[in-house]
């Protein structure tokens, strides 16, 4: 058994799109909120915190939805279709409402902009799910992890790719001054990824001959299903199942508290308490980011070595080291240190061993059917979080201390990494690495 990675990829760029396009709008959205139809913050915020609301209804529902669809493409493959087409449509009015506005604003073009603005949020929300589930849908169980690292690292490539883009076509020394900025490039630029992505998928993903190569799969592994049937003859997950199943979903959600709450923050806590340039401030986090990305493959195959679950222990015990010596640093050094940058390269490793192995986890314990369902209920929890932790931090930071910013991401840490020990299913299976020639095998 071997990782088709080259197919692997294919699917990635559905992901890729995906991350793509959110790394465009997190990044310009608020921009055109508050410089072109001049919204004050909260608002501004208030839009921009909808699509972390909408997830949690539309992703389980679409995931779910995508679960019980049969086409003779498949069942994930119609949502990834028509949500990017019906996406890239409402993407491409957000930069042409936004020029005409400035040109001659009116208060039927800023209804049309926030109208447009939540169509395509909902049209998003339509096949995330989707193109997550293709993944597991088309591997063996035993190769997620291996494969999900391909995909995150496809999804960080596709942040990536926006941000060389954007700093391409729109340096400070072409916007610098100008009292509105046409982004319709930058948009068209991001269109065409999604467009090409979706092309690579339709084209190139058999998701129905893979779909059955990994149900082949599961029938001849039968020790690997976790499901059972109750009396009345439905399929349901056996108590002990379940009990790891919530214990992880809470995991999920204490471990996101914990990251998104320090990204959300950090560069206020450090120019406010170190006195950092808002750039030297990013950079912390861009090292973060590189060192996830260059740990997403290893963890994969350190999970099909030790466990899934090890794997994240591992990760979350990172987190806990790096978010306590952040504080300890705060409390003996009042500027900027080179050592920051070692601490935050570690908050990014153990992001990658947690993240590449956590949603394999997820889907582990359902059957295939439901992996649009399981799928939504890993977003579900992780967006929950999401919407809560810039709420309660920024609260605390307010009204309390900025202090307490690195002692709030360490204590959920630490919570995720208790309830983890109640996790006694979703792990892999733990693959004896071969030796000689027969390590080759596994080569594509």
């Amino acid at each position: 058994m071997k990782l088709n990675v080259k197919k692997t990829i294919e699917m990635g760029f559905a992901f890729l799109s995906i991350c793509a396009f959110w790394q465009m709008y997190n990044s310009i959205i608020p921009l055109v909120l508050t410089n072109t139809f001049h919204m004050n913050e909260t608002i501004s915020g208030v839009i921009m915190a909808l699509d972390n609301v909408l997830a949690l209804f539309l992703l389980p529902f679409f995931g779910g939805l995508s679960d019980r669809t049969d086409t003779q493409i498949g069942r994930r493959k119609p949502f990834i279709l028509f949500g990017t087409i019906i996406a890239v449509i409402l993407t491409i009015f957000i930069p042409l409402i936004d020029n005409s506005y400035f040109a001659n604003p009116t208060l039927g073009k800023e209804i049309l902009f926030v109208g447009v603005l939540g169509a395509l949020l909902v049209a998003m929300g339509t096949y995330r799910s989707p193109a997550v589930a293709l993944m597991p849908d088309c591997t063996p169980k035993p190769l997620r992890s291996r494969a999900n690292a391909i995909i995150n690292l496809m999804g960080a490539l596709g942040g990536m790719l926006y941000l060389v883009v954007a700093a391409l076509l729109y340096p400070s020394s072409k916007t610098e001054g100008l009292e509105h900025v046409n982004y319709l490039l930058l948009f068209m630029v991001v269109v065409g990824v999604m467009l090409i992505s979706l092309i690579i998928v339709m084209i190139f993903v058999d998701e129905v001959a893979l779909n059955k190569e990994m149900l082949e799969y599961e029938m001849a592994h039968p020790e690997d299903n976790l499901i059972e049937e109750d009396g009345s003859g439905n399929e349901v997950l056996p108590k002990e199942v379940k009990a790891s199943l919530i214990m992880l979903l809470i995991s999920i959600a204490m471990w996101f508290i914990a990251y998104n709450g320090m990204e959300t923050w950090f560069t206020t806590y450090a120019v406010k308490m170190w006195k950092m340039s808002l750039g030297d401030a990013s950079t912390c986090l861009l090292v973060a980011t590189v060192g996830a990305i260059i740990c997403y493959i290893p963890s994969g195959f350190l999970a099909s070595k030790i466990g899934r679950k090890r794997t994240i222990l591992i990760g979350v015990a990172a987190l806990i080291v790096a978010f306590s010596a952040g504080f300890g640093f705060t409390l003996v050094h009042p500027s900027f240190s080179p050592v920051l940058y070692a601490l935050f390269a570690l908050v990014g490793i153990g992001w990658a061993f947690i993240n590449v192995n956590s949603l394999p986890m997820v889907v582990e314990m359902c059957k295939g059917s439901d992996i649009g369902k399981f799928t939504g209920l890993y977003y579900t929890f992780s967006m929950s979080a999401q919407i809560v932790t810039p709420i309660v931090a920024g609260w605390l930071l307010s009204n309390v201390s900025y202090m307490t910013l690195f002692p709030y991401a360490a204590f959920f840490a630490i919570v995720a990494f208790i309830t983890m020990q109640f996790v006694k299913h979703g792990d892999s299976e733990i693959i004896i690495a071969k030796k000689g020639l027969d390590a080759f095998e596994d080569m594509d």
